[in-house]
C-alpha cells in the first residue's frame, strides 16, 4: 500500500521526547488520534519516536489520506535514520578529535557534536565547517573564558539589549530578542555586546527542543535613532547569525527601522547568499503579526506576552556560577598553531559560486572586495616603518606586518633582521608561503639568505623584470644557463633554463660558502600576466600553477628523511613586484582550489579576508579580486564541475 501511494499520501514525521513532555506534545498526539492515523509506537532509550519505517526500525510509518493542514504540524523533511545519525556523530568527533588530538586539549564531547551536526542537518563537512568558523569567530572577537558574573559582561547581560523569551514560535523555535535602542556605542565596546550575545544564543541552543527547531531572531530597532546603530557591530551580528553559530537561524525579522537603516540595509542584503537573504526581513511592527503570533510577541511589539527583560537573563546567570565552557579550552588554542585556512561558514560549491557571480555581476563583486578592503590591517608595521629598514621597502606603502614578518637569523655586524617578507598559510598548511616584494639590488644577498634558512625548494615570480617603461624587480638570479653570481656568502649556479610558452623554469644551485653545502631551487617566472589589468583568460595561470605545484611534491619527494615538516614541504617563495598584487591573486587561487579538491566547496571572500590578516593589503584591486571569481570558474568547467556552455 505504502509503494502505491506515495504521492496522493501526506507525510507527517514527529519526534517527541517523552522525558520532558508539554502541551505541544499532548497537542501534536491529540491530533493524530484526531485524523486516525495508524502509528506504531516504539520505546527505545526513553525517546519515543513517530516516523518513516523506510528509514529506520526507530520510525514508523504514519499515512493519512485527506489530512487538513494544521498549523502547529508544519510540513516538516523526515528526520535522518539513526544509523544515519549516529554515523555522522562518529564522522564528525572522528575529524574534530584528531584536531584536538594535535594541539593537546580534551576532546569534543558527543553532545557538543550532536549540536553543530544537528544546525547543518547532520552534514558532517558543513557541520565541521561551522565548528571552525564558531571557533575563530570567537577568538578573533576575543570571547573566550568569558566570566558572566564579572565586569562588563554581567552589567551587558543585566541590561535588557538581548534575551531569549519564554514562548516559543508555533513551529517550537525559540525567539531571541535584540533591542538596537538600549545599545549606547560611546559606553559599550562592540566586543562587550558580542561577548554577551554569544554567551546568551550559547546557553539557549543548549536545549534540545531549540536544536532540532532552530532560532527566529527578532532586531527591534522601533525607537532608536542614528546614535544607537553601528553598521560594523550590524554586519558582526549578521556574521555570526548567518554562518558562525551553531543553531538553524529561521529567520531574521528587523523590526521598525529607521528610513536611514534602508541604504545600509541593502549594502548588506547583496553581500548575502540567496538562501539567506530569504530568511532576513525588514518588517513595519503592524506586519511582524504576520509572522509570530500575539502570544509569541511581547507587548511592547503588539504582542500579549509581559516581557520581563531581567528575568531569563537573571535565572541563567545563577545558574552558572563555577561553570566551565566545554569550548573555551578549543578556543583558547593560539591561532598560530594551524594554518587560518580551514573548511569555513558560507562555503560555496562551484555552481553556488556562479549564482553568487552572476547575481552580484562584477558591480556587485567590486563592492564586495570594497568591504574587505575597508578593513584595516590586524598588527602594527613598526619594524618596517624604522628609519634604517625603510630603505629595504620597495615601495613606501606596502609594509610587512610585525606579527607575520619573516625574521632573517642574526649576524656579525647586521643591524637588522628585516626583510619585506611575510610568512602566509596555505589551505590547511602553516606558513605555505612567503609572500615577498620584488627583489631590490641592496637586498638580493637577503633574499638568497631568506631562501637558505627557510629551506625552501620553489620561487615563484609573476612579473617581468621590466614592464612597459617600469622596474618591476631586479635581476636577482643569473638569467642564462651556466651563469654564476654570488651575493655575499650565497652563490647562485644556474643549472638549467626550460622555456615554456607562458613561464619560464629555472633550476638554480645554491652553494652556501660558510658551511660549504649546497641545494637545489627552482625558479618559475609567469610570462603572461599583462602590463595593465588582469590576464583575460585564467587558464595558462592556473597551469602554471599545477607545473608550480608538482615540482614542489617533485622535490619533497627527492628530500626523502632530510624533511620531517608538514608533508607539503617548506614555504614556496611568491612575488610579484610589491609582493601584494598578482602574489596575492596567486597564493588565493591555490587556496581556494585546494579547498575545492579537498571539500568540493570555497569562499573567495572569507580566503582574502583571512590572507590579508598576514600579508597586509594582499590582493590590491577590484579586478584582481573579480579575477579570482573568473578563475576558479574558469578551472571547474575544464574539471567537469561545471557545464561548459554555463
Amino acid at each position: 500500500d505504502c509503494k502505491e501511494n506515495v504521492f496522493p499520501a501526506l507525510y507527517l514525521y514527529i519526534q517527541v521526547d517523552v522525558q520532558n513532555p508539554n502541551p505541544r506534545t499532548e497537542q501534536k498526539l491529540q491530533a493524530l488520534l484526531c485524523v486516525k492515523a495508524l502509528a506504531f509506537l516504539r520505546r527505545d532509550s526513553g525517546v519515543l519516536s513517530l516516523g518513516s519505517a523506510l528509514l529506520s526500525d526507530r520510525f514508523v510509518f504514519l499515512k493519512s489520506r485527506g489530512l487538513p493542514q494544521l498549523d502547529f504540524l508544519s510540513p516538516m523533511h523526515a528526520p535522518p535514520p539513526l544509523c544515519h545519525t549516529r554515523e555522522a556523530t562518529r564522522q564528525f568527533l572522528e575529524e574534530i578529535n584528531k584536531w584536538t588530538s594535535q594541539h593537546g586539549v580534551s576532546p569534543l564531547s558527543r553532545e557538543l557534536a550532536v549540536k553543530f551536526l544537528m544546525a547543518r542537518k547532520f552534514d558532517v563537512l558543513r557541520a565541521i565547517e561551522l565548528f571552525h568558523s564558531y571557533r575563530e569567530t570567537r577568538l578573533k572577537e576575543g570571547i573566550v573564558r568569558l566570566q558572566p558574573q564579572e565586569e562588563p559582561l554581567r552589567s551587558e547581560l543585566l541590561s535588557g539589549k538581548f534575551t531569549v523569551l519564554s514562548v516559543r514560535d508555533p513551529s517550537g523555535a525559540s525567539i531571541a530578542l535584540y533591542t538596537a535602542k538600549l545599545h549606547h556605542p560611546n559606553k559599550t565596546g562592540n566586543h562587550v555586546v558580542l561577548q554577551a550575545l554569544f554567551y546568551l544564543l550559547d546557553r539557549a541552543v543548549e536545549s534540545f527542543e531549540t536544536q532540532r527547531n532552530g532560532l527566529v531572531f527578532i532586531y527591534d530597532m522601533a525607537g532608536s535613532n542614528y546614535t544607537n546603530f553601528e553598521l560594523d557591530l550590524s554586519k558582526k551580528i549578521l556574521n555570526l547569525l548567518k554562518g558562525a553559530f551553531p543553531a538553524r537561524l529561521k529567520k531574521v525579522l528587523i523590526v521598525g527601522a529607521p528610513v536611514w537603516f534602508r541604504v545600509p540595509y541593502n549594502l548588506l542584503s547583496l553581500l548575502l547568499k540567496d538562501k539567506l537573504r530569504e530568511r532576513v526581513q525588514m518588517v513595519r511592527m503592524e506586519e511582524l503579526r504576520q509572522h509570530l503570533p500575539r502570544d509569541c510577541l511581547p507587548q511592547h511589539l503588539g504582542g500579549l506576552l509581559p516581557l520581563e527583560s531581567f528575568s531569563w537573563n537573571q535565572q541563567l546567570l545563577a545558574g552558572q556560577n563555577g561553570r566551565v565552557d566545554p569550548v573555551d579550552e578549543l578556543v583558547g588554542i593560539p591561532v598560530e598553531e594551524a594554518s587560518i585556512h580551514v573548511p569555513g561558514a558560507e562555503a560555496m560549491r562551484p555552481q553556488e559560486l556562479l549564482t553568487h557571480l552572476g547575481r552580484l555581476q562584477r558591480t556587485g563583486i567590486h563592492l564586495e572586495y570594497e568591504e574587505v578592503r575597508k578593513e584595516p590591517p590586524p598588527g602594527t608595521f613598526n619594524c618596517a616603518q624604522s628609519a634604517y629598514n625603510q630603505e629595504r621597502n620597495r615601495y613606501g606603502d606596502v609594509l610587512c606586518l610585525d606579527q607575520t614578518r619573516v625574521r632573517l637569523k642574526p649576524r656579525r655586524n647586521e643591524r637588522t633582521d628585516y626583510i619585506n617578507a611575510s610568512f602566509m598559510d596555505g589551505y590547511k598548511q602553516r606558513n605555505a608561503y612567503i609572500g615577498t616584494q620584488g627583489p631590490l639590488e641592496k637586498t638580493y644577498s637577503d633574499f638568497w639568505r631568506m631562501v637558505w634558512e627557510q629551506n625552501v625548494l620553489v620561487i615563484v615570480m609573476t612579473t617581468r623584470t621590466d614592464e612597459g617603461s617600469r622596474r618591476k624587480c631586479g635581476q636577482y638570479w643569473p638569467l642564462d644557463e651556466g651563469g654564476q653570481e654570488v651575493y655575499c656568502h650565497m652563490a647562485v649556479v644556474n643549472q638549467r633554463v626550460d622555456n615554456h610558452t607562458h613561464y619560464n623554469h629555472t633550476t638554480l644551485e645554491l652553494h652556501n660558502t660558510e658551511t660549504c653545502e649546497q641545494r637545489q631551487v627552482s625558479h618559475f617566472q609567469y610570462l603572461s600576466w599583462p602590463d595593465y589589468g588582469v590576464p583575460t583568460s585564467a587558464v595558462t595561470l592556473i597551469d602554471f600553477l599545477g607545473a608550480v605545484k608538482r615540482q614542489q611534491r617533485k622535490m619533497v619527494t627527492a628530500l626523502g628523511l632530510q624533511w620531517a615538516g608538514h608533508p607539503q614541504g617548506p614555504p614556496m617563495v611568491v612575488h610579484c613586484s610589491a609582493g601584494i598584487g598578482r602574489t596575492g591573486t596567486f597564493c588565493a587561487l591555490d587556496i581556494c582550489l585546494s579547498q575545492l579538491q579537498d571539500v568540493g566547496s570555497l569562499n573567495v571572500c572569507q580566503t582574502v579576508r583571512r590572507m590579508r590578516t598576514q600579508r597586509a593589503f594582499s590582493i590590491q584591486t577590484p579586478d584582481q579580486y573579480y579575477f579570482c571569481y573568473n578563475a576558479i570558474l574558469e578551472h571547474a568547467q575544464r574539471q567537469g564541475l561545471l557545464p561548459a556552455n554555463q
